[in-house]
């Protein structure tokens, strides 16, 4: 278990105040959790005053936040890990397995999940209750992902056994090019880098939305509820007001000096005085009620038109900071770019593991084929002779050698990614399709590759033909996850960002606006070879920035090969690291027999194939082992600890930062002879799981 020379912090908490408490003072000092306690009644109250009253003819009330106490230690003590998008909100302890008989959500924070759970309720599909969870996280987690960023999602249809992939992720204005995020001319004849604060807090930084026109487009293919009736509860919470949650008071906080530079969101996220609205503050959103009420009412295309659309194209083209009048470089955004952007139906990358079909996002997501990569290479392995040791609650200890094949699984995947990987509909994979990516004879060579004895420390892009790309190692940042299962069984998995925390720092009309094209490698050309490559990841006009965002659907192999039932579907937030705590759950579940919750709160651990920033000119990658989770323990820099020892020995340069994960897991199974769902929520996070729960 994990040791720790810091003085430990107590309280006894609702659920819910727990949570965002142990958000804000994840790895923070002493003096922030006591800065705290007079809040925490406030947080309850609000929290309480957010429960919307329960429809009167349904005869069970699943869809209600937990309430009861619990003891648990305030903050995890250890320092974020400084290549995480976000900072980590340290670790609790004891999540136990929920249990429903027809219906769950799983998402980041627990009012989102629960708009989601009383659609569910009230009979509404799976993608009705997406709608209303991205509604209500655009409000209370505008740091992670909102109306003005981008979506990926998977969709089962229960009826006809298909899955279908939806692609909303953002795209480059028509009139960006290449050199888009580096010169304030694209052009070339002035080649000033954009400023202030390079790419990410300009204009440059902001692509066309796609997360309304997705999630329209799932409705129109699975909808059931009225379009206007799947919004009420954001719009309430937006005008009512909510109690800001820890891991946005964090985010203000960390981001107060470039928030001042927007008019709105100063008014929106700092005090008077200019200090950052703190934890339990409530907080009240009267714009983004409209907006909401707009797209209610009218329909998804009154975002992409009309005045929803030039307020979105106004803020983009503002070229002064608002507290200081300093230059802000403009996008070039028009008003045709958001009437003309089109969300995308796109078929799954599915294939086979062991017993099972593992599908997930295409490109431009890179997430389902390194996925797949990886577990295609593990698949020449055993790993259930290396299942984790004392399994208990927080899914046990990892073995030595279960993270040494699973990290170096990963470093080959993340190199084929860094160099194949794009938006398909601008630059095609190898051969044309994932075939060749992941053909199992291409996947048991790149296998053959790995010792084990020793890391490979870096790996390097298989050879798939004479495909003239460079290298590109652009991550994305922050994001959140949900998963639900509706009462007929259909599926959702959908990963939902803006990039980095708050995107870009541009708020308009009560939402944030992303900073998704800072996804796009910054420079077009790989310089380190000669002569030097395009990569495949530069910018073009209506192009989309490759992501890591990997949310992901298991199915059993029939006897005769095919797709069977639905088994689970998971995902997490994440950035680069996303691909990681994906695979360690599956293979958390798929292989060593987890359970939902288990799997989720497994520690995190893998590797990206990245050479770290310092020393320069490193020619290995971190392995990545999560410091924040209590059966690990990093006193002494690891060395009391026998999984970071015992892979020291093998060569891995190790990353021992808490991660930040949120991980959402649903597992079909069975109890009592009966299919029953069972849901784990990430500790890392603010999330809960709901539905028609039961204790078995």
């Amino acid at each position: 278990m994990k040791e720790n020379n810091n003085r430990r912090v107590w309280w006894t908490l609702t659920p819910v105040a727990l949570s965002l408490s142990l958000a804000a003072c994840g790895g923070g000092s002493n003096n922030d959790a006591q800065n705290t306690a007079a809040t925490l009644a406030a947080i309850a109250a609000i929290n309480a005053a957010n429960q919307p009253a329960p429809a009167p003819a349904a005869p069970d009330t699943g869809c209600l936040i937990p309430s009861g106490s619990s003891s648990v230690v305030v903050g995890s003590g250890d320092a974020g890990d400084p290549a995480a998008p976000e900072p980590a909100s340290g670790y609790v302890p004891g999540h136990k397995l929920v249990y429903a008989k027809n219906y769950m959500v799983v998402a980041n924070h627990p009012l989102a999940t629960r708009a989601g759970c009383d659609i569910l309720k009230a009979g509404g599909s799976a993608v009705d209750a997406a709608v209303a969870v991205q509604a209500v996280l655009g409000l209370v987690e505008p740091q992670s992902s909102g109306l003005g960023g981008g979506a990926f999602m998977l969709h089962y249809d229960a009826a006809t056994k298909k899955v279908q992939t939806y692609d909303g992720r953002e795209t480059a204005p028509a009139a960006a090019n290449e050199n888009y995020l580096r010169y304030i001319d694209p052009t070339g004849a002035d080649t000033t880098a954009p400023k202030p604060g390079g790419a990410r807090a300009s204009g440059r930084s902001i692509g066309t939305p796609g997360a309304v026109r997705m999630l329209d487009l799932a409705y129109q293919d699975h909808g059931k509820l009225p379009w206007k009736d799947l919004f009420g509860y954001g719009i309430t919470l937006a005008s009512d007001g909510f109690s800001i949650g820890g891991r946005m008071a964090a985010a203000i906080s960390l981001s107060a000096s470039s928030l001042k530079r927007d008019a709105e969101a100063t008014a929106y996220f700092l005090n008077a005085d200019g200090t950052p609205k703190a934890l339990g503050t409530k907080l009240k959103n009267p714009a983004y009620a409209r907006t909401l009420n707009t797209i209610a009412t009218q329909g998804a295309n009154a975002f992409y038109t009309g005045s929803i659309a030039q307020g979105i194209v106004d803020k983009i083209g503002i070229t002064t900071a608002a507290n200081d009048g300093s230059a802000i470089t403009p996008g070039m955004t028009t008003m045709a770019d958001l009437a003309n952007y089109k969300a995308k139906r796109r078929n799954p990358v599915c294939s086979t593991y062991r017993d099972y079909y593992v599908c997930g996002m295409p490109p431009p997501s890179s997430g389902g084929i390194a996925v797949a990569q990886t577990l295609g290479i593990l698949e020449t392995f055993n790993l259930s002779l290396y299942k984790p040791t004392a399994i208990d609650l927080e899914g046990g200890k990892p073995t030595v050698m279960g993270v040494h094949l699973v990290s170096e699984a990963e470093r080959l995947a993340y190199a084929d990614r860094d160099k194949y990987v794009a938006d398909t509909d601008f630059v095609p994979l190898p051969g044309g399709s994932t075939d060749m990516m992941l053909k199992q004879s291409y996947l048991q060579g790149r296998a053959s590759l790995i010792s084990l004895t020793k890391s490979m420390g870096k790996a390097t892009a298989g050879d798939l033909g004479s495909v003239p790309l460079g290298i590109d190692k652009t991550e994305e940042h922050g994001t959140t996850h949900f998963t639900i299962v509706d009462k007929q069984g259909n599926v959702v998995s959908m990963t939902t960002t803006v990039e980095a925390s708050l995107g870009s720092y541009h708020m308009t009309q009560g939402f944030m606006l992303n900073n998704q094209l800072t996804d796009f490698a910054l420079h077009p050309d790989d310089t380190s070879v000669t002569p030097s490559f395009k990569v495949a990841n530069r910018v073009a006009p209506g192009k989309r920035p490759r992501s890591t965002m990997a949310p992901t659907l298991v199915f059993r192999k029939n006897a005769d090969g095919s797709m069977g039932e639905f088994v689970m579907g998971t995902g997490s937030p994440g950035g680069g690291t996303i691909i990681q705590y994906v695979v360690k759950t599956l293979v958390g579940a798929l292989d060593w027999g987890l359970d939902a919750q288990q799997a989720t709160s497994l520690v995190n651990f893998g590797a990206n194939n990245t050479p770290p920033t310092t020393p320069p000119g490193a020619t290995y990658s971190l392995t990545n082992v999560g410091g924040e989770h209590p059966n690990v323990n990093t006193t002494n820099d690891g060395k009391n600890d026998p999984l970071i020892e015992g892979l020291r020995a093998m060569g891995h340069m190790m990353n021992l930062g808490a991660q930040s994960s949120g991980v959402s897991t649903v597992i079909r199974t069975n109890v009592g002879g009966k299919p029953v769902l069972t849901g784990g929520a990430d500790p890392r996070r603010e999330g809960i799981v709901l539905g028609d729960t039961f204790s078995p």
